[in-house]
């Protein structure tokens, strides 16, 4: 990510083709499965508490770079972009978790169920629950640059979510799943909260004044190099996931294409309302467009991460949160261009913020 201001390029060939890398991490993944199961099962009892320890170290290297560029003390700027970060917030929390539970509850449960194993219904649904539970922390920066948003709009409307995000993941996900009557042990959920929010962010906000310290150029390129390395541990998860859901996928395929059903209409209708409010409320383009694009994308990495110290490796819940991983990045990219060519018919009508 470059930062505000920046002229860089701000999407590399292994960002944009991202879903090309996780289709051919799944046909690893799945080999591996298939061809080495006693590998594939050793991994996975490499577990203390109902935390893989490979997984879990693997998801620590995939967020904490992702935090270190996050930086607090953009939530003085909250106030210049009142309008643009209420609707955000509206979206991210009052209407996307419960929107997805409602169509992971019509899909899963009702117009698909006689496509999907009974036995994890219950696990696909709550995977698709906590998908849409917290807003994405890393790729809107992407996509915030790609439709020419307001750079501190992004900033501090991230940051904002991040911190919301450590007092209202637990008890959303806790509601909705209680609401699905899928029962879930607040134990385990406040401990991923701790692992995988709390932790990592102290350690990056840590590690970014660290860097700071240096100067800012030692930041970015500090943060050029530990994204790198956060995409490869992203890739070796998934490599990972799919290994151990590689027979699941084989016995039935068609269950990654059910499940894209209600993540495809989640980030169409979100991003959707978003930019609708927003041209309602008289909000500048630049600052509606990332306020379309942050309320419709997810944190996965989170996700992936609570679903398996929930459910478990193996679970459905594992393996919906991995297919919003897959769809998001191409589904993103097309939010981005219509945000990008709609903008004459945006701003007829809205007046920008001031």
């Amino acid at each position: 990510m470059k930062v505000p201001g920046s002229a860089q390029p701000v999407m590399g060939g292994f960002e944009r083709y991202l879903t090309v890398w996780v289709l051919l991490c799944i046909i690893a993944g799945i080999a591996l499965g298939h061809w080495m199961p006693a590998l594939s099962h050793a991994i996975a009892a490499m577990e203390v508490a109902k935390v893989n320890l490979p997984v879990g170290l693997l998801i620590w290297v995939m967020i904490i770079p992702m935090l270190v560029k996050i930086d607090f003390s953009a939530l003085s700027r909250v106030k210049s972009h009142a309008r643009g970060i209420g609707v955000t917030l509206f979206i991210n929390w009052g209407v996307k978790p419960f929107s997805m539970a409602l169509l992971a509850w019509l899909f899963l449960r009702q117009l698909f169920a006689q496509w999907l194993d009974p036995a994890q219904v219950d696990s696909y649904v709550a995977g698709l629950i906590l998908l849409a539970a917290a807003p994405c922390t890393a790729m809107v920066f992407v996509w915030s640059q790609l439709c020419k948003g307001d750079p501190y709009f992004t900033l501090s409307q991230v940051a904002l979510n991040d911190a919301i995000m450590l007092l209202a993941f637990a008890p959303i996900v806790a509601l909705l799943l209680g609401i699905s009557s899928i029962s879930v042990p607040w134990d385990t959920l406040l401990v991923s909260v701790l692992l995988y929010i709390l932790i990592p962010v102290t350690i990056a906000q840590i590690l970014r004044q660290q860097l700071l310290r240096r100067g800012e150029a030692a930041l970015q390129r500090a943060s050029a190099a530990m994204g790198s390395l956060s995409m490869l541990a992203l890739l070796a998860t998934l490599v990972l996931l799919f290994a151990f859901q590689g027979k699941t996928i084989l016995e039935q395929p068609l269950v990654i294409a059910l499940l894209a059903v209600p993540i495809l209409i989640q980030v169409v209708l979100n991003s959707g309302l978003a930019y609708w409010l927003n041209r309602k409320l008289g909000v500048a383009h630049c600052v509606a467009g990332p306020s379309a694009l942050i309320g419709a994308s997810n944190f996965f990495e989170l996700a992936v991460a609570t679903a398996i110290s929930l459910f478990g490796l193996h679970s459905g819940a594992a393996l919906a949160t991995v297919v919003g991983v897959l769809i998001e990045v191409p589904v993103m990219l097309v939010v981005v261009a219509v945000v990008n060519r709609s903008r004459h018919w945006y701003e007829t009508a809205a007046s920008p913020e001031i």
